[in-house]
């Protein structure tokens, strides 16, 4: 951890130059590197979040008052983000960062955006269909009412706006939520699809199909490990066995598709594998994910397939110390048939190794 906290601290002072020197105050917080530069993004990025939420992460593990600074200014900072209904990511943007900032300080200027995020993110649930929709931008070609399994990640923050007001309607969409992907995204195998087309009149699929995955049929790395995580939250949240089960079938599929280092490939499927692009991003959420299934299954085999993850990851994926403008891990990839963030860091793969990392610990 100590070269972990070495590298955001280094991170802060590249942003802090790069804001002397005339970046947009709307640029509010690290994404990846595009030819060696920083590249910033706004609040209404899908993974705004995840700084912040590494900034609390570092607080959490050390107790140092100057992380809970940083972690409450670049918190701050996606305070408009709550009233922001063009995005299913409400969850990542707004959990990650306040969801963490009142779990460590039980600030109640956190629970109120925490709340006010989650009627707005509920704004994007049709309850005909039964699931809350992912992406607004559409192609009559392509689907008409997407949900892509990385949605299972935002389920998180309404289960807590359930917690913080005490108005179940949050719950019960999370619920069925969940309950649809489980139905509709999951193969007999227990591999998932990546978007799932809905009729948003009848609440029908039209189609099962990928948009960052190899093909249609393919099981697309990253969204693996959303599952995972989404499944075994859902146990956490609500204590019912459906899910619990359906997460350790997924941690099954995923066990079993492994490669020898443990850390997948973009896709499971990719036809160039040994000569594919690595995905340290899925390598991250699903070492978290393993630990915090291992606490409720005591099946030591999740624990060691993480631990041998983690340790990979420090062996072979962790920066050189003051590079890389203080990401922390290097080899991830972002959407593979865009050729977009191909082999670099990303906020999102730094903040599941720190969560990894503070699981591990407190195992």
């Amino acid at each position: 951890m100590a070269g972990a906290a070495t590298q955001m601290q280094y991170m802060l002072a590249v942003i802090d130059s790069a804001r002397a020197k005339g970046l947009s105050k709307n640029q509010v917080s690290p994404r990846t590197l595009e030819n060696d530069t920083l590249k910033m993004v706004r609040g209404q990025d899908w993974t705004s979040g995840f700084f912040p939420g590494a900034l609390w992460y570092m607080y959490e593990y050390t107790g140092n008052e100057k992380w809970k600074q940083q972690a409450q200014a670049y918190t701050r900072s996606l305070q408009p983000v709550q009233y922001y209904g063009g995005t299913h990511d409400l969850g990542f943007i707004m959990y990650c960062s306040f969801g963490n900032g009142y779990r460590l300080t039980k600030d109640t200027a956190c629970r109120s955006v925490i709340i006010q995020s989650a009627k707005t993110l509920a704004t994007r649930f049709n309850p005909v269909a039964g699931v809350i929709k992912s992406w607004d931008f559409a192609s009559a070609s392509k689907w008409q009412y997407p949900v892509i399994i990385d949605n299972m990640m935002n389920l998180e923050l309404l289960f807590e706006a359930t917690k913080l007001s005490g108005d179940s309607s949050f719950y019960k969409i999370a619920i069925s939520h969940a309950d649809k992907t489980m139905i509709n995204h999951y193969r007999s195998n227990y591999s998932s699809y990546h978007v799932i087309d809905y009729d948003p009149v009848n609440g029908t699929v039209r189609q099962k199909i990928t948009a960052q995955g190899y093909s249609d049929s393919s099981s697309w790395a990253r969204g693996q490990a959303w599952g995972l995580y989404g499944f075994t939250m859902c146990y956490r949240e609500t204590h019912n066995k459906k899910y619990l089960e359906q997460a350790k079938h997924i941690a099954a599929y995923i066990i079993s598709r492994l490669p020898a280092d443990k850390v997948p490939y973009w896709d499971y499927d990719a036809p160039g594998i040994p000569n594919e692009p690595k995905d340290a991003s899925a390598a991250c959420v699903t070492a978290s994910a393993l630990y915090e299934l291992y606490t409720f299954t005591k099946n030591k085999q999740y624990r060691t397939i993480a631990d041998q993850l983690m340790q990979e990851l420090c062996k072979h994926y962790v920066s050189p110390l003051y590079m890389n403008k203080g990401f922390i891990l290097l080899h991830s990839t972002g959407h593979k048939p865009a050729n977009s963030e191909v082999d670099v860091p990303l906020s999102y793969a730094d903040y599941y190794f720190i969560e990894a990392l503070l699981r591990r610990k407190n195992l």
